[in-house]
């Protein structure tokens, strides 16, 4: 088995933070997103199907294949951590938030998978472009 871990760039925010973990501390927060996602899913040309959560997890659609994450650990204000459930393959992410100032913070994201060497070839540029897209979309969030 390999251990692929990647992380995103870090991503910085106009918001304290306070108001980003409170947001993604629970994911019923995310509405506003969906509503975004309805008005751009044409662009994402058929990769990114469907998106529905609660607050502890957050189910993803993407090219037929669901991938459902759920919190499994939040460390206030600093840390949220999430674990692949009924996901094709082991996976974790967590999301990492400091502080800048009392006005803007910085974020990273995190995705670590357990695979084997054929796994790897696979999954490694998708999970690599991922991390990335997650840290982008939620710099975007309006907190």
């Amino acid at each position: 088995m390999a251990t692929l871990q990647y992380e995103s760039s870090v991503k910085f925010v106009p918001y304290s933070q306070e108001r980003v973990y409170n947001k993604l501390s629970d994911l019923n927060n995310l509405e506003s997103v969906r509503e975004r996602l309805d008005m751009v899913k044409d662009k994402l040309e058929g990769k990114l199907e469907d998106m529905s959560f609660d607050r502890d997890s957050l189910t993803l659609k993407v090219q037929g294949i669901s991938l459902t994450l759920r919190i499994i650990e939040r460390e206030p204000m600093k840390c949220i951590k999430f674990e692949g459930d009924k996901s094709p393959i082991p996976l974790n992410l967590w999301i990492q938030i400091l502080p800048v100032s009392e006005t803007e913070a910085k974020l990273k994201v995190t995705i670590r998978s357990e695979v084997n060497m054929f796994m790897k070839a696979m999954v490694s540029k998708p999970l690599s472009e991922g991390v990335e897209k997650i840290a982008d979309m939620l710099s975007m969030i309006p907190y």
